[in-house]
């Protein structure tokens, strides 16, 4: 599924227009981006939690070179189901 499905569900549930429908999808995801940006825990009960989470430093293999090289650390987003996902 991807975020033009997603638009197409709410169109035809809520009978919104297809606009309508798209800018409510965008809205919601820039809410998410922006809160995980700003390091906040975003918690959808019932269906998962997200959150950022470092990322270690470390080592890894240049192929072509053969030799081994140094990888930065950084950040990511942790996913995790709620219990109704993890049912599924």
């Amino acid at each position: 599924m991807i975020k033009n499905d997603i638009v197409q569900v709410i169109e035809k549930k809520t009978g919104f227009s297809r606009m309508k429908a798209l800018k409510m999808v965008e809205l919601i995801l820039n809410s998410m981006k922006e809160a995980l940006s700003n390091n906040e825990k975003i918690e959808i009960r019932g269906f998962a939690s997200f959150k950022i989470v470092p990322k270690k430093s470390g080592f890894g293999r240049d192929i072509r070179r053969k030799k081994q090289i140094r990888i930065k650390g950084g950040k990511r987003v942790k996913f995790r189901p709620g219990q109704d996902l993890k049912k599924l």
